[in-house]
């Protein structure tokens, strides 16, 4: 026993002796962006009245360092003041990523009373909806920051999907500023033998002699059984560590795929882009699944950090978590703990485009026979089938609603529509505009927005170091209200940082946005 305890400090020893190095190594990073901030407050429009905490510090092989920062003015959070700052390793200012447009200078004593702007918000939500007290903030999405009230509104949709809104509202005039859901839905939609996914291998864990749906290589991540409700569940247990039997008879099945959705999109984050787990932290998220009755969604919810599934009507739709659902929904837990792209206009917009781009990603990453990878959002939740799909990447309006190019009034759109335009731009970058295997993808020409028409030639640069580029813009370059103009901005930057500017693969990303109209 001695000896054990002896080999287990030791281990403890030698881990932290390990950590150490990348522990200061980020704390200098820190204090690095933090005196950057205030030198060049004519770029960083950092002022006396600002503080920053750190959300996330990427240093890059040959030590560039990106530190995200988010900021609080006179104490109060700032909306859309998140900043990224770019340092050469030796010191060196490199440049700032922001949303903001101007220094700040508002009062932070409202005029606009935090019960009255409840009341307001409470009003803005449809569903037997509840509040939160407002917090005061300072509101900076727009060409100009404002003192403002973010009061959090919960209730239930009326197809059942729980809300979790922000609602913006003026500290001076009452008027609603902005709004948007924490709740990222898929807007429509051992060994485990599961319904979409065929046999596959799962890792689960053996606790006095029963096995529960619980992956402790992968942060432990689990899966809950809701029995159609909306609260509580309890996690699957199994006593032969085979689960499922391939049909909705079995409740397990679906859980079985919701698990192994979750440990693909894992691997995926971790072995292509060296990230440990949704929030990089090592923790793995959970599932709910069977949740409510008929319910024909899924969403990611980031106050529990876990991804939820309804079981779909059984007439039109299968339940809603296939592969690539998987991957969507945990890829907006990325997004919230990275770029944090809100939910409302072009940005909302984006972070649905990453969500699709990254699902299907991991549904290629996955290589399953019984789920080949493809550009379709969500075909296999149609037990009609025949290529029927709740979004096609490469002509987003064969939905009907989603914009294959840009234009001016795009960020009006639902957020699952205006999100076709970086689908139809990683396409045209992947793959090309006319492949050698798969679907064509027309062009865009001014005047036809909705639909593309055009017949440009472009060649792709394939998946991989598509993926590359738009994970890079995505952690290092974006911020939490960048449109599609930024987005062309920061995949040119990511673009640069990985093969160079000028290179064959910085001038297919130019040339994908410009396919696109965004110029």
């Amino acid at each position: 026993m001695q000896t054990k305890i002896l080999t287990h400090a030791l281990a403890l020893a030698l881990t932290a002796l390990a950590v150490a190095p990348a522990l200061a190594a980020t704390d200098t990073a820190q204090a690095r962006a933090e005196a950057h901030l205030a030198r060049f407050a004519a770029q960083t429009f950092h002022g006396p009245d600002h503080r920053y905490s750190v959300r996330d510090v990427v240093i890059d092989a040959d030590g560039t360092e990106h530190v995200r920062l988010d900021r609080q003015y006179k104490g109060l959070r700032v909306i859309g003041g998140d900043v990224v700052v770019h340092s050469h390793g030796s010191g060196s200012f490199l440049g700032v990523s922001q949303t903001l447009q101007r220094g700040i200078d508002v009062s932070a004593t409202p005029v606009y009373g935090s019960a009255a702007a409840q009341a307001v918000a409470q009003g803005r939500v449809a569903g037997d909806a509840r509040g939160s007290a407002p917090e005061l903030v300072v509101y900076a999405r727009g060409d100009r920051a404002r003192l403002a009230w973010d009061t959090r509104v919960f209730g239930t949709r009326p197809d059942g999907t729980p809300i979790e809104a922000h609602v913006i509202v003026s500290a001076r005039t009452g008027k609603v500023l902005d709004s948007w859901d924490d709740v990222h839905d898929a807007a429509a939609a051992g060994t485990g033998n599961s319904f979409f996914s065929g046999s596959v291998p799962l890792t689960t864990d053996l606790v006095s002699g029963t096995y529960s749906l619980r992956d402790p290589s992968r942060g432990n991540m689990y899966t809950l059984n809701m029995k159609n409700r909306t609260s509580g569940g309890s996690i699957f247990t199994d006593a032969d560590n085979t689960w499922g039997n391939g049909t909705t008879g079995d409740t397990a099945t679906i859980g079985v795929d919701a698990q192994y959705g979750t440990a693909v999109t894992w691997d995926y984050y971790k072995n292509v882009h060296g990230r440990n787990g949704i929030a990089n932290n090592g923790v793995g998220a959970y599932n709910r699944v069977h949740y409510s009755r008929k319910y024909n969604n899924a969403f990611w919810s980031d106050s529990c950090f876990c991804m939820t599934y309804g079981d779909g009507d059984g007439t039109t739709f299968n339940p809603f978590d296939s592969l690539d659902v998987a991957g969507h929904e945990m890829t907006h837990g990325v997004t919230s703990r990275t770029a944090n792209l809100t939910y409302s206009g072009e940005s909302g917009g984006l972070n649905e485009a990453t969500s699709d781009i990254f699902g299907t990603l991991v549904e290629f990453y996955a290589n399953n026979a019984s789920d080949a990878g493809d550009y379709l959002i969500g075909e296999k939740l149609y037990k009609a089938g025949g290529g029927k799909a709740l979004r096609y990447m490469h002509s987003p309006n064969s939905d009907g609603a989603s914009a294959d190019c840009w234009y001016s009034t795009l960020g009006s759109l639902d957020v699952h529509y205006s999100s076709g335009v970086a689908n139809h731009f990683f396409y045209l970058l992947a793959e090309g505009s006319a492949p050698a295997s798969g679907p064509a993808s027309p062009t865009c020409v001014a005047g036809n927005t909705k639909k593309a028409t055009g017949n440009a030639s472009l060649s792709g640069i394939g998946r991989d170091k598509a993926g590359a580029i738009w994970y890079r813009a995505l952690t290092v370059y974006m911020t939490s209200s960048t449109n599609y103009a930024g987005a062309r901005t920061a995949s040119l930057n990511a673009a640069t940082d990985l093969y160079g500017a000028g290179s064959a693969e910085w001038n297919a990303v130019a040339a994908a946005w410009s396919a696109v109209l965004v110029n």
